[in-house]
């Protein structure tokens, strides 16, 4: 990997973001779009044309882009409970299991985050906590994961009914674990689309596919632009661009731990960054050296290597508070601590979707408990990781007494007079009335 020794190159390198307009799709991508579409489009231009065909045509534009851009050709587009029940026969017993396990750290994490709704009624003031009615759930690749950090959340905050649509596999079968990890999570419908007509389908509603209320989930670049230009007829949890991780390590720490995380994180795929920051020279040589050992062993090497080389990076400081300002400069995705004391330095990560203190992020992926749809692209600077409150809304309730709007109606009614609103002025000042006679 590329190694940058100095602070301002790094940040102006390495660590720089782009606007996700500014991200350009692979030349597969735009061949494909060509090859859908019969001629050459942006990915904005593609995902335009998508979602108003899903407008006005509903089903028919579903199948018609299942079949010229997935390569499926559907008969149906929901799951049938059947397909479910015999996906439970094609899925290992340990596999199961540990879906399992995992649905439970999730549901165990999320259980204790639930707000209650709260009245006070001395001051006449409060709020009401309602959860989402229906929410939309995006499963990119059809990961069992992604099932399970999605869905459970809004289960917990009780939504009423969740929405799964998922790419279908050859065939136009959804892998069988992704339907078994739906079914634990207690999905209640699953529709076989991936894409941005998926999105367009849950945003705008069809036939088929329920509108819903909300949109979650990480996907490409396309699903992502759908979820963008649909903001506003949907809510939405945020925009997901490329995984990332960054590692902030000591002279100390295990090099071949640090290769490992960074290869877990660079198989994603090609636009997937992985990122070291470390105090030590001699540290950053050896694991620049483990990672080409353990490349070789890797079955998705050649994604791996591609990532590393186009977006990795070795940053080597002076400190472990240098190494946190980057950490806060670029705001990552995922944020590992591997030095000694780090509960010494928590508190100075501002900015970070998720901090693992010598604890492996695949874990986090997959069992320890957070969900793992966490701010992309710098947007943990504002954006918070998927939890219950994705899935929640506030009622606010105002329940003066007499009393009340008599020490407080003169004061609204001098604000509303400074504005120029007199009938909001008046509307307090008739009920102040009474009290004055």
């Amino acid at each position: 990997m590329r190694l940058i020794r100095d602070i301002e190159s790094a940040k102006s390198t390495l660590l720089q973001r782009l606007p996700l307009e500014r991200i350009e799709v692979s030349l597969s991508a735009r061949e494909r779009i060509k090859a859908s579409f019969g001629e050459e489009l942006s990915p904005e231009e593609a995902v335009g044309r998508i979602i108003e065909e899903v407008r006005t045509k509903g089903d028919e534009a579903l199948f018609h882009y299942s079949q010229i851009i997935d390569g499926v050709e559907l008969t149906q587009l929901e799951v049938a409970r059947e397909e479910i029940t015999e996906a439970y026969k094609a899925v290992d017993a340990e596999l199961i299991q540990a879906l399992n396990s995992a649905a439970e750290r999730v549901r165990s994490f999320h259980r204790r985050q639930m707000p209650a709704s709260l009245f006070d009624f001395e001051e006449g003031m409060g709020a009401l906590i309602h959860p989402l009615q229906r929410v939309g759930v995006y499963a990119p690749g059809g990961y069992p994961s992604s099932v399970l950090m999605t869905a459970i959340p809004a289960k917990v905050a009780g939504v009423a009914e969740v929405v799964l649509t998922t790419p279908p596999g050859r065939g136009g079968v959804v892998p069988p674990a992704t339907l078994v990890a739906a079914d634990i999570a207690e999905v209640e419908r699953i529709f076989k689309l991936g894409g941005a007509q998926a999105i367009a389908a849950m945003a705008l509603g069809t036939e088929s596919v329920p509108k819903v209320d909300k949109l979650c989930g990480a996907g490409n670049v396309f699903v992502t632009l759908a979820k963008k230009m649909l903001y506003g007829t949907v809510a939405i949890d945020g925009l997901y661009g490329p995984t990332e991780t960054m590692l902030i390590a000591d002279e100390g720490a295990n090099p071949k731990f640090i290769a490992a995380d960074l290869l877990a994180q660079a198989e994603h795929d090609e636009m997937a960054s992985a990122i070291l920051i470390t105090t030590s020279p001699e540290l950053a040589q050896r694991v620049d050296e483990e990672l080409e050992s353990q490349l070789a062993q890797l079955e998705r090497s050649g994604i791996a290597r591609a990532s590393l080389e186009q977006n990795g990076g070795i940053v080597i400081v002076e400190t472990v508070e240098q190494a946190i300002e980057l950490a806060n400069f670029y705001a990552p995705e995922h944020l590992c601590l591997m030095v000694q004391d780090p509960w010494s330095y928590v508190a100075k990560l501002r900015h970070a979707g998720g901090i693992f203190i010598n604890s492996p992020e695949t874990l986090g992926d997959y069992i320890a408990g957070p969900s793992h749809v966490m701010p992309t692209g710098g947007t943990a600077r504002f954006s918070s990781p998927l939890s219950v409150f994705d899935f929640l809304k506030l009622t606010s309730i105002v329940a003066l007494d007499d009393e009340a709007i008599k020490s407080l109606g003169s004061a609204a009614a001098t604000i509303a007079r400074a504005e120029g609103l007199t009938a909001h002025a008046k509307a307090v000042e008739m009920r102040l009335e009474p009290h004055r006679e």
